[in-house]
């Protein structure tokens, strides 16, 4: 286990150097501490023995697409955006086809669809709003991409006692909601300083759930 406590300290300080370079005009830094993070939780994963099975192999796939995404979003090119989207939509996929790929809790599915459509509308009543006409429709596809991770994670929960994978899909739909804000609402440097921990937070957790499939 020392190698993926390793990892795991690695992660995090990479996380607590990117918090510290996005203030300085280091863009190189940016590109190494964001990355550097984002290879560890991956490898944090296939150090726990993600290959050997299929929850694990999901949530490594889960993984590469979020390095994927991360390494996109370092440009703020439009182009650069949507792709960078489309990888965490799918990140967001895998997590829901590995959470439903054990044992689900229907009356947990049920609470958590009726707690995702109302925090859906929300959402998006605040975001749609400040969203350019092009984005709408990805906007709005990756919000109900993402809810569905959250249902799944908590009927997996609930039905295995794995609460480690509905903090963590709650935390990345968290981190999400910084990247979104930042986006489109608001630029600010206080959407990193809880988005990228929620973030990295939450591929920590979900790259640990492996260990008890």
């Amino acid at each position: 286990m020392l190698l993926p406590i390793a990892l795991t300290l690695a992660c995090l300080a990479f996380v607590v150097a990117l918090l510290v370079v996005d203030r300085l005009p280091w863009p190189l830094m940016r590109v190494v501490t964001k990355l550097g993070a984002s290879t560890c939780f991956v490898l944090l994963a296939y150090a726990l023995g993600a290959m050997e099975s299929r929850y694990g192999q999901l949530v490594l796939g889960a993984l590469l697409l979020g390095w994927v995404g991360d390494a996109l979003l370092l440009s703020h090119r439009t182009a650069a955006f949507m792709a960078g989207l489309a990888a965490f939509l799918l990140s967001h996929g895998l997590y829901a086809a590995a959470f439903a790929s054990g044992p689900l809790s229907s009356l947990a599915l049920g609470v958590a669809l009726i707690a995702a459509l109302a925090t859906g509308a929300v959402v998006l009543r605040w975001l749609l709003p400040h969203t350019p006409a092009a984005f709408k429709g990805p906007v709005l596809a990756y919000v109900v991409v993402i809810l569905a991770m959250c249902v799944t994670a908590a009927g997996h929960a609930a039905s295995t006692g794995r609460w480690i994978v509905l903090l963590g899909a709650l935390l990345f739909a968290v981190s999400d909601l910084a990247v979104a804000r930042e986006r489109f609402v608001q630029s600010s440097p206080t959407n990193q300083l809880w988005g990228w921990p929620t973030y990295f937070g939450a591929q920590l957790l979900l790259a640990w759930s492996v260990v008890a499939d």
